[in-house]
């Protein structure tokens, strides 16, 4: 069967690929191996962010009195948080699936495998079924790194050692966490389940959390993730990994960590593999699909986005990646900007972040100027976060008088942190950042108080 576009996965780069190039009349495959919405709607952003929720209000009920609110015997019903994560799945994957129908789109549920190119385009096996088509999207996507640590693989045969995909389906608390990664998985499956009540301990190899977030920020939040009862070791390199315990080193001595599972949340890696870039010729490097601005691959007509290229593994990014590959396919003249891209940690509180950090900018080289106010400029904030530690920290350009980044840690910084991205999008300066007015009182109103500040 011939069509203009396949589209390789079913994840939020390759759906809404599919959804755009759909909406422009062309006929459209989405070959999906598992689930529509991958990753990020049936084992990552959207289940997680359900548990989130409902440990924040478990946490809010049991430590309301501050706020002249009395609870008793609260509890919390890990199994009926599970049921209603998946019933937010079902909506969520239900309804891409309806507006892929909407939009005329084809959907094969089997493993896609590029077979090759004729005159007409790439072929594709899925299914037992051969298609062609002149475009290819490739959005494969990517899953959770397997280092070579003793013990890991047995561990993870057994049970004992889970992915973030099995442990959002874990029906019973454990009594002891372990999570092994530090980064944005861990740091939020750890703030679940110490909510939760569950004692949770995070193994991380660098001297800090949070990867290349702000080290003032991330000092802060593990304050307050310790404040929560989670426990942190760092610069602890985990060495072998056996039935009940973590093996670590730390400080040149070595040491045993009980356990009643471990959360393996190091990294993840593009799904590149076994799909026949091989084939077509598809270059790779460290098993990322090399992509120019356009989102095209070194073979004309197949373009790569989302986490398969690596280049920003985020769902939001891979819904503009997407919009891009469409529209180039589209004749369109589009590219992909990076420097803009927003970041959270959905942690309590939230770290939000876009653009440069203070040490990444003064490594480039930038003149930079610093403005760093608490939360507590903002008087929603106060009202609302009793005893709360958040700061607000932008980086500007000196020389341009511009914003190279900022970073946010409050409860729902995620959402506006997004205003600090489109002032670096528009490169707007400080004297027209200053006319911008904000809505009171808003938690937002701490960007507004640190641009006055320069």
């Amino acid at each position: 069967m011939e069509y203009d576009i396949i589209v390789l996965g079913g994840g939020p780069g390759g759906y809404l690929a599919a959804e755009r190039a759909g909406q422009a009349q062309k006929k459209v495959l989405c070959i999906e191996e598992a689930h529509l919405g991958g990753t990020c709607l049936n084992e990552g952003c959207i289940p997680t962010k359900t548990l989130l929720y409902s440990g924040k209000l478990y946490a809010h009920a049991k430590h309301s009195q501050a706020y002249g609110v009395h609870a008793k015997d609260v509890t919390l019903d890990h199994s009926a948080v599970i049921d209603r994560k998946e019933q937010v799945i079902r909506t969520l994957v239900g309804g891409v699936g309806a507006t892929l129908k909407a939009c005329h789109v084809d959907v094969v549920d089997a493993k896609g495998v590029i077979t090759g190119r004729t005159a007409d385009g790439c072929t594709v096996e899925a299914g037992g079924q051969t298609y062609t088509a002149k475009n290819l999207i490739i959005a494969t996507g990517s899953s959770c790194a397997v280092p070579p640590i003793p013990g890991l693989k047995e561990g993870l045969a057994s049970g004992f050692v889970l992915t973030n995909r099995e442990m959002l389906a874990l029906r019973e608390l454990p009594q002891h966490l372990v999570v092994l990664g530090g980064g944005v998985i861990g740091l939020e499956m750890a703030t679940y389940y110490a909510m939760a009540d569950v004692d949770t301990t995070v193994v991380e190899m660098q001297d800090h959390i949070g990867g290349p977030s702000d080290r003032d920020m991330v000092k802060i939040l593990q304050k307050n993730c310790e404040a929560e009862g989670m426990h942190f070791l760092l610069n602890a390199k985990v060495t072998e990994i056996r039935e009940g315990s973590v093996i670590y080193e730390q400080g040149g001595k070595t040491c045993t960590l009980p356990a009643d599972k471990v959360l393996l949340s190091i990294g993840r890696k593009p799904n590149t593999a076994g799909i026949g870039l091989e084939n077509v010729g598809v270059l790779t490097e460290r098993g990322a699909i090399v992509t120019d601005e356009r989102m095209q691959t070194n073979v004309p007509g197949i373009y790569a986005v989302g986490d398969a290229n690596g280049k920003a593994m985020l769902a939001h990014t891979a819904y503009r990646e997407a919009e891009v590959a469409v529209n180039n396919i589209l004749g369109k003249r589009d590219r992909m900007r990076y420097q803009a891209i927003p970041s959270v940690l959905y942690t309590v509180p939230e770290l939000s972040s876009v653009g440069e950090t203070e040490e990444s900018a003064k490594a480039k080289g930038y003149d930079v100027k610093v403005v760093k106010l608490p939360m507590s400029y903002s008087g929603r904030y106060v009202a609302e976060n009793q005893g709360g530690d958040g700061i607000c920290k932008l980086v500007f350009d000196k020389r341009t008088k511009t914003l190279l980044g900022a970073q946010a840690l409050a409860n729902y910084s995620s959402e506006f942190i997004i205003a600090a991205g489109i002032c670096m999008e528009l490169e707007l300066t400080v004297a027209d950042m200053k006319e911008i007015v904000f809505p009171h009182p808003t938690v937002a109103e701490i960007l507004r108080e640190a641009i006055c500040k320069y």
